[in-house]
Parts: C-alpha cells; structure tokens; sequence
C-alpha cells in the first residue's frame, strides 16, 4: 500500500477500467461463435459488450474530472 492519497477522479478511472475489460471480455465472448461456426449468442450477450465503450467514457470522465482539479490547485496556488 502507498502512502499516496487518492485525487479527484481516480476512483471514476478504476470504474471505468473494470467496466470496459468487462465489456471487452464480452465482446471477445460474442465474436468467438462467429469463428467456431456455432449459433450466435442471444442479443443480451451484443448489449454487454457495449459496456466497453461505457468504460471507456467513464475512465474519461475520470481523467477530466483531475485535470480539471489539477488546474483549479495550479491557480490557487499561483501568486497574484
């Protein structure tokens, strides 16, 4: 464990990074039938796999939501 504290936005990044290897997972899952020749998946399969682009955007946030904290720190400490 490090002595480090967390900032603004990193727990919206661990989110994000969990949601999109779920949703790459499944979309490795959903692609699979296609090249083993069996019958495709039910349409919910095709839904979670969308969880990547949501991961994505959720990290995103995350990274936004520092840089933005970052920025406000910056200005405050920044002489007059």
């Amino acid at each position: 464990m490090t002595s480090e504290t967390s900032r603004a936005g990193d727990l919206l990044v661990r989110i994000g990074a969990v949601v999109f290897v779920v949703g790459a997972v499944a979309t490795l899952v959903t692609i699979a039938p296609l090249f083993l020749g069996s019958d495709p998946l039910p349409t919910a399969a095709y839904l979670v796999s969308m969880a990547m682009g949501v991961g994505f955007a959720i990290a995103g946030a995350g990274v936004l939501r520092s840089i933005a904290e970052q920025r406000r720190r910056a200005r405050a400490s920044a002489p007059r």
